[in-house]
C-alpha cells in the first residue's frame, strides 16, 4: 500500500469517528453526558472501531483513485460500512453486551451508519469535482461524438463524462440503425448516419467513440475513413461481455486498431457438433506454441476434451503458453511436450505415451524469403515433419489428422508454398491408402491466407516501424493480400476438421483482398500521423518468392460448397500413394547433400505448377 492509500484509510477512520460522535450527540440532544447517566460499554466501542478498520481492509475501500470515484467505489464503501453495523446489531440482539445494556445503542449505531456513508461518499465526490474543475481550466475538453445510441451509448457517455475528469464533452450520438433518430438521449440529439460527415465539421469533433462492437465491418470502415479524413481520433468500447465485472471503465475504451477494421462478422460455428466430435478425446497439437497452434489450443479448451498434448520445439514460447493456460485455470487439462516433429523417435514415443484420438498438425516453417534461401530446411520441416506425423497417425490408428496448409500452396511461386503443396499431396495419398486398407484414420487439409497478428505478419512489422518513426516498407505498391483473424481462422479449422470425411482440402472464404499500400497508409493515420509529413512509406521491392496477388485455388481446381458458407472443398488431382511416397522419400534424402538447386529442380518435377517468382531459381523454369 502506498502512502496516499494510507492517508485515505486514516481519513476514512477519522470520518467514521466523527460520525460516531455526531450520532451520539443527535441521539442525546447534543448532551455530551446524558442526564440519565447512560454511558457506553467501552469494549463495544473498541469492537466497533476494529471492525470498521477490518472491513475497510477487506473491501479495499481506500484503494480507489479518489478523483475518479465511480459507482463501484461507492458500492465497496457501502458494504464495508454495512458489515460492522450488522455484526454489532446481531451481538446486541443476542445479548452479548454487558448486563442490562448493549454493546452500542441501536439508535447510535444506525445514525452513525448513515452519517458515515454521507461523509465518506461526500468527501470523495468533493475531491472529484474539485479535480475536474481544476483540470478543465487547464485543458479544453475534447468534443466527442458517440457512434451508437441506446444503453451502450448512454453508458459510454456516462463513463467519459465522469471518469474522464473533464477531458471529454459529448456533443451528440449517431444511430446507424435509424431507430432513435430525432430523439434525445441524455439531453443530446441523436443523428442518422448520413449526417456524420457534416457533424464532424460543424460540431468540431475531436474524437469519435464506437459504443457498439456489433457494427458491420463495412460501416465501421466507412466511418473510420471519414474520421481520418477530418483528422478525428477514433476510439472503441469493448462489447458488453468484456466489461470488467459488468461495468465499463475508461481504461477499457481504447484506440481503434487496424485489426478491428479488417475483422468480419462473427463466425457461427456448429458448437454442439464440434463438442460431440471432440468431447472426451485426447487431442495432439503440433506447433502448439505458434500463433496458429496456440489459438487452436485455446479454442479446443472451450470444449470438453479429455486432454490436450501441446508439442513444440520452441521452449520459451511453450513456457509462456503454459503460464497463460495455468492462469486461466486449465491445469490438468493439458500436457506440455518439447519435441521436434522431424525427430521420428521422439514423435513415436509421444504417440505411444498419449495415444491421441485427433491430431492438428500446425508445425511448419512459413517465412517465404527465409525458406527461399534454405530449401533443404523447408523440405525437412514442412515435408518430412508432416510425413512423420501423418505416418504415425496411421500406425497408431488416430481417428483424424487435420493438416494446416496455406494459400501459398496454390500455384506456388516460392519454396515455402511448394513444400506445403508436396506435404498436401502426401497427406491426400495417405488418405486414399487408408480407404483401401480399411484403416480408420481420416486425413484432412485446410488452407487459408494471412492471419492478423501472426508471427511474421505484416501488421506487427508496420506497427513496429511506425513506433520507431519509420519508414514503413511496402514491397510493391500494387501488392494485395487476404487477411483473416487468428481466432476466425482457427474456428474454421475446427469446423472443417469435424466435418471432414478424409481426403478433402478445405479452403476458407477469406473475404476481399486488401491492398498493402492502403493498409500501411491507414495504419499511419490511425496512429495520429500523416504520410509524407510525419512518416514515409518506402517501396522496397518484391522479396524472393513473393507474388503480387495470392490465390486460394489453382487454375485447374473447382470447389464444392459445404454446410458452412465460409468453407468450401477444393477438387484437386490426386496421385497414388506408392508414386507420391517414393517421390517424397527421394526429396527428403536430398537433404543430406545440401544441393539447393537439385532439391528445387526435383520439387518442380513433383509440382509442375511451381513457377519461381523474383527468385534465383527462376532459371530452372526456363
Amino acid at each position: 500500500m502506498n502512502i496516499s492509500r494510507w492517508i485515505i484509510l486514516i481519513l476514512d477512520l477519522v470520518l467514521v469517528a466523527f460520525a460516531f460522535v455526531g450520532a451520539h450527540l443527535l441521539r442525546f440532544n447534543f448532551e455530551v453526558y446524558p442526564a440519565d447517566g447512560f454511558w457506553y460499554y467501552m469494549p463495544g466501542i473498541y469492537l466497533w472501531f476494529g471492525l470498521r478498520l477490518l472491513f475497510f481492509l477487506i473491501f479495499r475501500s481506500y484503494a480507489g483513485v479518489v478523483f475518479q470515484t465511480s459507482i463501484e467505489d461507492a458500492r465497496r464503501l457501502f458494504f464495508a460500512l454495512l458489515g460492522p453495523t450488522l455484526i454489532i446489531l446481531i451481538f446486541n440482539a443476542g445479548g452479548y453486551g454487558p448486563k442490562d445494556a448493549y454493546l452500542l445503542p441501536y439508535t447510535v449505531l444506525l445514525i452513525e451508519f448513515f452519517l458515515s456513508i454521507f461523509l465518506l461518499v461526500s468527501y470523495r465526490g468533493f475531491v472529484k469535482v474539485l479535480y475536474m474543475s481544476n483540470f478543465s481550466q487547464k485543458e479544453k475538453p475534447k468534443h466527442v461524438l458517440i457512434f451508437g445510441a441506446g444503453s451502450a451509448g448512454m453508458t459510454v457517455k456516462s463513463v467519459l463524462e465522469s471518469a474522464g475528469a473533464g477531458r471529454y464533452a459529448v456533443k451528440a450520438f449517431i444511430d446507424p440503425s435509424g431507430h432513435f433518430v430525432r430523439q434525445r438521449l441524455g439531453g443530446l440529439e441523436i443523428y442518422p448516419l448520413d449526417k456524420l460527415e457534416r457533424l464532424l465539421v460543424t460540431a468540431q469533433i475531436d474524437t469519435l467513440v464506437f459504443a457498439d462492437g456489433s457494427i458491420e465491418s463495412t460501416v465501421r470502415e466507412h466511418v473510420v475513413d471519414l474520421c481520418l479524413k477530418e483528422q478525428v481520433k477514433v476510439l472503441s468500447a469493448p462489447p458488453f461481455q468484456e466489461w470488467s465485472e459488468g461495468e465499463l471503465n475508461l481504461r477499457q475504451i481504447r484506440e481503434i486498431r487496424i485489426e478491428d477494421l479488417l475483422e468480419r462478422q462473427e463466425i457461427k460455428l456448429s458448437v454442439e457438433h464440434i463438442g460431440q466430435e471432440l468431447g472426451g478425446k485426447i487431442i495432439l497439437v503440433t506447433g502448439a506454441a505458434g500463433s496458429i497452434g496456440s489459438e487452436i489450443v485455446r479454442q479446443l479448451l472451450k470444449f470438453d476434451v479429455k486432454q490436450l498434448i501441446l508439442v513444440d520445439q520452441a521452449e520459451t514460447p511453450l513456457f509462456v503458453l503454459e503460464q497463460e493456460l495455468n492462469a486461466l485455470k486449465y491445469q490438468g487439462r493439458f500436457e506440455i511436450v518439447i519435441g521436434d516433429v522431424r525427430n521420428q523417435t521422439r514423435m513415436r514415443k509421444v504417440f505411444e505415451s498419449f495415444q491421441p484420438h485427433v491430431v492438428f498438425h500446425a508445425a511448419a516453417y512459413k517465412h517465404v524469403p527465409l525458406m527461399e534461401d534454405n530449401p533443404s530446411v523447408a523440405i525437412r520441416t514442412n515435408v518430412l515433419g508432416t510425413k512423420i506425423i501423418a505416418d504415425l497417425c496411421k500406425v497408431f490408428d488416430v481417428e483424424k489428422m487435420v493438416f494446416i496448409s496455406t494459400d501459398k500452396a496454390v500455384n506456388p511461386s516460392n519454396i515455402m508454398g511448394a513444400s506445403k503443396r508436396v506435404a498436401e499431396m502426401y497427406v491426400q495419398a495417405l488418405n486414399q491408402s487408408s480407404d483401401s486398407d480399411k484403416q480408420s484414420c481420416k486425413f484432412i487439409t485446410t488452407r487459408f491466407g494471412n492471419v492478423l497478428g501472426s508471427n511474421g505478419s505484416v501488421i506487427p512489422l508496420f506497427r513496429k516501424q511506425i513506433a520507431e518513426g519509420g519508414p514503413v516498407t511496402v514491397t510493391h505498391e500494387a501488392m494485395t493480400r487476404y487477411f483473416m483473424t487468428i481466432p476466425e481462422a482457427c474456428q474454421l479449422v475446427l469446423e472443417a476438421g469435424v466435418m471432414g470425411n478424409g481426403g478433402e482440402i478445405f479452403v476458407f472464404d477469406m473475404g476481399e483482398s486488401v491492398r498493402i499500400y492502403d493498409l500501411a497508409q491507414k495504419m499511419v493515420s490511425l496512429s495520429g500521423l500523416q504520410v509524407g509529413r510525419d512518416i514515409e512509406i518506402v517501396i522496397s521491392g518484391l522479396r524472393p518468392g513473393e507474388k503480387l496477388y495470392e490465390e486460394l485455388l489453382a487454375n485447374e481446381e473447382e470447389t464444392l460448397p459445404t454446410h458452412h458458407e465460409k468453407i468450401m472443398i477444393a477438387k484437386v488431382r490426386s496421385n497414388p500413394l506408392k508414386m507420391t511416397s517414393d517421390q517424397v522419400d527421394q526429396l527428403i534424402m536430398m537433404f543430406d547433400e545440401q544441393e539447393n538447386e537439385v532439391i528445387v529442380r526435383y520439387m518442380k518435377q513433383m509440382v509442375p505448377e511451381f513457377k519461381s517468382n523474383n527468385s534465383k531459381f527462376q532459371s530452372l523454369d526456363d
